[in-house]
């Protein structure tokens, strides 16, 4: 478990895990503030593309200084750790803030919206391109201003490109078209994912949906955006618009800049816009070199005189029967197995899908979805109730009513602290907070100059390990506890001193009274020898006489 970084950040708890990184509730020592230090996981960071990322985000994100944008306090690297170190918000994401509620009101989509713009205006103007704008990597405190974060694949004009593989392929839903051909970015695809999170926002839902990303950025290049308004007709039109306008597929029909799109964000719903007309666009699809799609033709039919030769005509009908006899036996035996022919099909790709998208992915495909069975994992790089593994790979050919066992991650494990020095209650309290199921098996030790109730001795669990929350977790803690000792009946005669030491090594608090002579031998002892005496603090003590 990870106690402190640089010397300086004592860690408090585990708050989030992303692909690359953890981040840590953890308390600056120095500046006596409490901060999110992310720390680049020690594996990746000998990935050299994975640390240009993470040293990116740092660099991206120090050059900005806005209040819609999270604040970066230091970046620096310690025995091996590379670490960021920024403000530490508290709130949620807009991922979940969507996922709890559903679609917005349109007053408080437009207000996040402004504020969204406003930090993506900011960015622009000092040349950083987020490149990875989704609800996911948007922070909403408690008093509702947002907060965006992770610029780890953000570009500055001198900056080093990133795959389209590496930096796109996980914000599919997000994506701007001209991204997926894999052109040069400019600020312009930041905008396009504006359009798509206010989308969002109103709907509760993303526009495009797939079986996989690069199947969803075809829907991005080809599908035209579905209506706002034909999800809640209250949203005015001036609103809609707006999505329409940010969301255009063409690139010089969006706003010029994301300025231009936070002044239509001010104005958008003043009384009136109420009856502003819809926005036309000229470009609906784009081809994949980034064209219009160009509008199929009618064929030209040819007249042909066609003759056939009786014998050649049988040969090739003997030879389709032939052919269709042979598909015939090896599809009934398993031996042949065509994708649509004799009931099989094709198993699609349902990892990352959630448990109803999976469904309906295998409906389509052709497949039985109730012969689906689940089961639940935990997992730490995909979302709760999103599919981590399908127990028949993707592209397999199996017949139509096969059975399929998908894993469901149950959400992340939860990361074992080190709780030696801490409360028991403490325990308990940090358990409980994260839902964590766990026995604990207590005993208890008396400690000298120890408080009761503080754990000594952590078993079973160790830290720096993870668990299932779910599962019957069991812990072994041994307890202070005031120490208890038989007072012993070699006191007597002992030199006060040397008693005096026997007993604090016990644990006792000793204080010493001379009663006669100049001898320092002990001649009586309060409680008497013999008997059970308990240290319980600071006013309790055992007498030497000597």
């Amino acid at each position: 478990m990870l106690r402190e970084v640089a010397n300086r950040y004592s860690i408090i708890a585990l708050i989030g895990q992303g692909g690359m990184a953890d981040v840590y509730k953890a308390f600056d020592t120095i500046l006596n503030r409490v901060v999110a230090v992310k720390v680049l996981r020690s594996k990746l960071s000998e990935d050299p593309m994975t640390l240009v990322r993470f040293q990116r985000e740092a660099y991206a994100a120090s050059k900005l200084s806005h209040p819609n944008i999270i604040d970066i306090y230091d970046v620096g690297e310690a025995e091996g750790l590379h670490y960021i170190v920024m403000e530490f918000v508290r709130g949620r994401t807009l991922k979940q803030l969507v996922m709890q509620r559903g679609a917005l009101d349109v007053p408080e989509a437009v207000a996040i919206m402004k504020q969204l713009t406003s930090a993506v205006s900011h960015a622009h103007e000092h040349q950083i391109i987020h490149r990875d704008i989704k609800p996911q990597n948007v922070l909403i405190k408690d008093d509702g201003t947002v907060k965006i974060t992770d610029f780890g694949i953000a570009v500055a004009n001198d900056s080093v490109q990133l795959t389209w593989n590496n930096a796109v392929m996980g914000s599919a839903h997000y994506l701007a078209p001209e991204q997926a051909q894999g052109k040069e970015p400019d600020p312009a695809i930041d905008i396009y994912s504006l359009g798509i999170v206010f989308y969002e926002l109103l709907t509760g839902d993303v526009p495009y949906k797939g079986t996989s990303p690069t199947e969803i950025a075809v829907q991005h290049l080809r599908s035209a955006l579905p209506s706002v308004r034909s999800f809640n007709p209250a949203i005015p039109q001036s609103v809609e618009n707006i999505v329409v306008r940010a969301a255009a597929k063409d690139p010089a029909e969006r706003y010029p800049s994301a300025r231009d799109m936070v002044q239509d964000l001010n104005t958008c719903l003043l009384p009136d816009r109420a009856q502003e007309p819809p926005l036309h666009l000229k470009t609906i699809t784009l081809d994949l070199k980034g064209q219009n799609e160009p509008r199929p033709k009618p064929a030209g039919r040819k007249k042909k005189a066609l003759s056939r030769v009786k014998g050649i005509a049988m040969g090739v009908l003997a030879g389709v029967v032939l052919l269709l006899l042979v598909l015939f036996a090896g599809s009934v035996t398993g031996l042949l197995r065509i994708p649509g022919f004799l009931g099989y099909e094709t198993m699609p790709g349902l990892v990352g899908q959630t448990q109803e998208e999976a469904l309906q992915s295998l409906d389509a495909a052709g497949f039985d979805s109730e012969k689906a069975e689940f089961e639940y994992k935990v997992d730490d790089s995909l979302d709760q109730g999103r599919v981590i593994a399908q127990s028949v790979n993707a592209g397999r050919v199996v017949a139509q009513d096969s059975s399929i066992v998908l894993t469901l991650s149950k959400g992340p494990s939860f990361l074992i602290p080190d709780y030696t020095g801490r409360t028991l209650e403490d325990v308990k309290a940090d358990l409980a907070a994260h839902n964590v199921n766990v026995t604990l098996d207590i005993t208890s030790r008396g400690e000298p100059d120890t408080n009761p109730g503080i754990v000594l001795e952590q078993n079973g669990l160790v830290p720096g390990s993870r668990v299932d929350p779910e599962a019957d977790n069991r812990m072994s803690l041994v307890i202070s506890e005031y120490p208890s000792i038989v007072i012993p009946q070699e006191l007597i005669g002992m030199d006060v001193d040397e008693a005096k030491r026997l007993l604090n090594r016990e644990g006792a608090a000793v204080i010493t009274r001379q009663v006669s002579g100049q001898g320092t031998n002990v001649v009586r002892v309060d409680p008497p020898v013999g008997s059970l005496y308990t240290q319980e603090g600071t006013d309790s003590v055992v007498t030497l006489y000597y």
